[in-house]
């Protein structure tokens, strides 16, 4: 949003007239959208309501919302209050609906208020209407990414980082119960820090929690989520090779060879189809432990350095998170489940479509998230 939306934002009452702004915009002639009269309230007061009415000038039908202003909107909100405000809406009137009203609506919380059929509307042209009678139905796309001025203020904790990893690694892989001091402890990141994010999942419908006590994890949003503000080759300075021989028989080179084993975890296109085939090809990703990446490796391996074209590439890692829960694949290191999964989801080209396919894979065989909190205290420890 610019500077003047900025000022369309200051109060609820500049908010809901340019809301009005936009809808108006999306009808043509025979329809009028307005204001109902007498449904005014304090044009300070986020907590209260309006009501809008779209009529048809032609058919006569009008169609009625209740619109509800908020400054900011989470799934969560629709959750704890939107949805208890639609059941009244509909018990009082059956032909008055609900819209929400706000400067930005994330993708994933407008996803859930069109499952619940609640019309929406932001400044950045993000709006969903809908009604039965008269007939509209329009879906319009606006900005995906959170504005400037929309976003979360500074003090906030997102999914942005390279610690963060830890954090989401071990919420995947670990069943509840476990509170905020549990997850501080094992993954050596701050109380404060893991509250603050703790507090943006819950927003998210990410955790639940009952008091302090989180009891139930959407691991798969969790993944994904993290996944959208991360970039694997960003995250991970690489280097890129050509195997003169071949990925087959790189591959066969590195299980024979017991010393630098242990010092790599295979991740990518490769580490994906063990797991959920959907493709060949691809580049060889491997994750080198830090300080062990040498010439002498490089020669030993038999790999030439290129600028472009690399069919394999070594990751740098971000952290030490990448090697945990490692597991033995065709006698070789490949990285956890959950790690594949956001290294795909993150990655460039088709990964992304692996990562979903392992996502499904994991989805349908949980026996990997078998950790409980003691163990991994102790894992991360190790």
């Amino acid at each position: 949003m610019d500077s003047k939306s900025n000022e369309e934002v200051s109060s609820p009452g500049r908010l809901f007239d340019s809301g009005l702004e936009r809808l108006r915009g999306l009808f043509g002639e025979g329809w009028a959208v307005e204001a109902v009269p007498g449904f005014q309230q304090d044009p300070a007061d986020w907590y209260s309501d309006r009501m809008i009415e779209i009529r048809s000038t032609d058919m006569g039908h009008t169609a009625r919302y209740v619109v509800d202003l908020k400054s900011s909107l989470t799934p969560r909100t629709v959750d704890t209050e939107l949805l208890s405000k639609l059941r009244l809406v509909r018990q009082v009137n059956s032909f008055t609906s609900l819209l929400v009203m706000a400067p930005w609506i994330s993708p994933k919380t407008q996803d859930l208020l069109r499952i619940h059929g609640i019309s929406y509307v932001d400044l950045t042209r993000n709006i969903w209407i809908r009604a039965d009678r008269p007939a509209i139905f329009i879906y319009t796309e606006g900005q995906s990414r959170a504005p400037r001025s929309a976003s979360q203020p500074s003090s906030a904790v997102t999914l942005s980082g390279s610690k963060v990893d830890r954090l989401v690694r071990i919420l995947a892989d670990v069943r509840p119960p476990y509170r905020a001091s549990d997850l501080a402890a094992a993954t050596k990141l701050s109380l404060a820090y893991v509250s603050r994010l703790l507090g943006t999942l819950e927003d998210q419908l990410l955790i639940q929690r009952e008091g302090r006590t989180i009891h139930s994890v959407n691991w798969q949003g969790l993944l994904r989520a993290r996944a959208e503000h991360s970039n694997l080759l960003n995250l991970n300075p690489y280097s890129g090779f050509m195997a003169p021989n071949g990925i087959d028989y790189l591959l066969r080179q590195m299980r024979d060879d017991f010393t630098s084993r242990s010092l790599f975890a295979i991740t990518g296109s490769y580490a994906a189809r063990e797991v959920a085939p959907l493709s060949v090809g691809g580049q060889l990703m491997i994750y080198i432990r830090p300080d062990h990446f040498s010439d002498e490796l490089v020669d030993h391996l038999g790999l030439l350095e290129v600028k472009q074209q690399a069919d394999v590439l070594f990751l740098d890692a971000h952290d030490p998170v990448v090697f945990k829960q490692s597991r033995i694949v065709g006698g070789l290191p490949h990285v956890a489940l959950s790690q594949l999964a956001l290294d795909c989801l993150s990655g460039p080209g088709r990964l992304p479509a692996e990562g979903e396919a392992v996502l499904e894979r994991m989805s349908a065989h949980e026996q990997w998230r078998n950790l409980d909190i003691h163990t991994i205290k102790e894992w991360w420890a190790a």
